[in-house]
């Protein structure tokens, strides 16, 4: 987006105030003065601004829908060097990576750039249109991401063998869309003057992410009840573990009013983490957290040991063996350097970006994720940096749990009741107030884009708050009984109509070439890593895990 947009055609604040009026009851104070302040001071383009980008996951299968056991295609690229082309658990977990840009609409395209490109060098193999996985052979038989021999490939490698022990490596091939999303720093400068915050810049723009990330919590409920596609999974994916689901058929488990199984307690939990980051009020309570779990040792995991006959199969027997195998449905996120550390980065140059990370791939979507609900989520995230955001504590955070716990398993329950401030409340009628405070932010995110984009995507979120039979899940739901009650029928019938679509619009020449150097630049620079690099890999890997500190040092306060 550009600094000169034109201007409103009336007084941005009447106008600011029409939108006021729609919404009953009123917006709360802080949420009030922070748009009419952007309006009044013509500013309000920087609402519009800030970056957004996408990493889609996706299982690579065979026609047949079993899992593709093939090694990573080299004419893709290096998967440890290619910026927009590498894997993520397994071999056969691809991951698209979007740049970042100010219109989302601009990292959509490149990602069915990317998905185009990839059906061009996948042969007869295609793409999972689901987040639950497909038929999965044997445990032993999925294969582990590879990534060269280099130190950093190898840590790679080594951290996601620690993750099939500590998790099994069937949970590590569910997939999901992970949004990346941030404001344009001069907004946290303007709040910064206007509300007269003390602290360095890069204080004031954590801290505030962090207040984003306290309000997603009290309502990231909702993403799961409007965009959770998985209320069913094949019974195979379970391996004989217990469960509450119910049969839809012999190989089909799901519960009738699921939303997003891959959110549920099905999904990535483990009994090492529960509790592992408390209710956390400042950027250094969070890495507070994560710095003590990286370094505290887990019994179970001393059992395993960090390496069997010479080799490597985790990097540590701590709770965690690096920051992010924390799994929360959102992180606040700074662009690591290489060999670096995400808590370094945190620490030495504050929050850049947020990431959500609950998000399933709708597999009615050919890239998992359509623009109408990512300008759905731009104005949510939007309403939840500006809106208030008072300090939590154990016992709302406790209810955030159980709201989210709630509406991924029973969220298109008539009538399902969760709790606000101690207290009952509808989900629908919860939902319909969010939305009417979040469209004042999407109207002015209009005025930027110019269009209705935002608001029309609320108006389509109303209508599935209304009925129920309008969300994702439903219609997942609906397709799978029309496939004979069999979710692996419904899957791949639906990955081979998409594969369909991307084979018959291949890229251009041009655009194919463009891919292709990509590959070429990304497995030289491998190569280059491997030649160049010194010292053995065991020094490496303990320099490494020497690097996160009892101290934890960030805007020159120690703890």
């Amino acid at each position: 987006m550009q600094e000169n947009q034109p201007t409103m055609p009336q007084s941005a604040s009447s106008q600011i105030e029409g939108h006021f009026k729609q919404v009953p009851g009123g917006l709360s104070a802080t949420l009030r003065q922070r748009l009419d302040l952007f309006a009044q001071s013509g500013q309000q383009a920087l609402l519009a601004q800030g970056l957004r980008g996408i990493e889609r996951e996706t299982l690579r299968v065979k026609a047949d829908g079993a899992l593709a056991l093939t090694p990573h295609n080299p004419r893709l690229g290096s998967a440890l060097t290619h910026p927009q082309i590498t894997t993520d658990y397994s071999e056969s977990l691809l991951e698209f990576i979007t740049p970042a840009e100010p219109d989302i609409a601009i990292p959509l395209h490149q990602l069915d750039l990317i998905h185009r490109f990839t059906y061009t060098k996948l042969g007869d193999e295609m793409l999972w249109s689901q987040s639950m996985p497909c038929a999965l052979p044997q445990e032993e038989q999925i294969p582990i991401a590879w990534y060269g021999t280099s130190h950093i490939g190898m840590l790679k490698h080594v951290y996601r063998r620690g993750l099939a022990l500590r998790y099994g490596k069937s949970m590590q091939c569910i997939a999901g869309i992970h949004y990346n999303y941030s404001l344009n720093e001069k907004v946290w400068q303007v709040l910064q003057v206007a509300e007269s915050i003390s602290g360095s810049a890069k204080h004031v723009q954590s801290e505030a992410y962090i207040a984003l990330i306290r309000n997603f919590h009290r309502y990231s409920w909702l993403l799961m009840y409007l965009f959770g596609a998985s209320p069913a999974l094949s019974t195979s994916f379970l391996r004989g573990r217990s469960h509450n689901l119910e049969s839809l058929s012999s190989d089909t488990l799901y519960l009738p009013y699921a939303t997003s199984l891959r959110m549920s307690d099905l999904g990535y939990q483990n009994n090492a983490q529960d509790g592992l980051v408390p209710p956390y009020n400042t950027l250094m309570e969070y890495m507070r957290s994560l710095s003590i779990a990286v370094r505290k040792p887990y019994a179970a995991y001393e059992k395993i040991g960090t390496q069997h006959d010479g080799e490597w199969v985790q990097i540590n027997a701590n709770v965690l063996q690096i920051e992010n195998e924390f799994y929360a449905t959102i992180r606040p996120k700074r662009v690591i350097r290489s060999g670096e550390r995400p808590i370094e980065a945190l620490c030495d140059r504050g929050v850049q970006y947020i990431e959500v990370r609950c998000m399933d791939v709708d597999p009615f979507e050919p890239l998992g994720i359509s623009l109408e609900t990512a300008r759905f989520l731009d104005a949510f995230l939007l309403f939840c940096a500006l809106d208030e955001s008072p300090q939590t504590n154990q016992a709302e955070w406790q209810e955030n749990v159980n709201n989210f716990a709630q509406t991924v398993k029973y969220g298109r329950q008539p009538d399902l009741a969760l709790q606000h401030q101690g207290q009952s409340v509808s989900l629908q009628a919860w939902g319909l107030a969010l939305l009417e405070k979040i469209s004042v932010g999407a109207h002015l995110l209009d005025e930027q884009l110019g269009g209705t984009q935002h608001a029309s995507s609320l108006q389509t979120q109303r209508e599935k708050l209304l009925d129920a039979s309008k969300t994702p899940s439903a219609r997942v739901l609906r397709e799978i009984k029309n496939s004979d009650n069999s979710f692996a029928a419904f899957a791949l019938r639906q990955s081979k109509r998409l594969a369909d679509e991307f084979r018959a619009r291949p890229p251009s020449s041009d655009e194919i070439a463009t891919f292709e150097q990509m590959a070429t630049t990304s497995l030289a620079e491998q190569a280059e890593m491997e030649r160049a690099q010194s010292g053995s890999f065991d020094e490496f890997i303990t320099d490494y895990r020497s690097r996160t500190s009892s101290e934890i040092c960030c805007d020159g306060v120690a703890t």
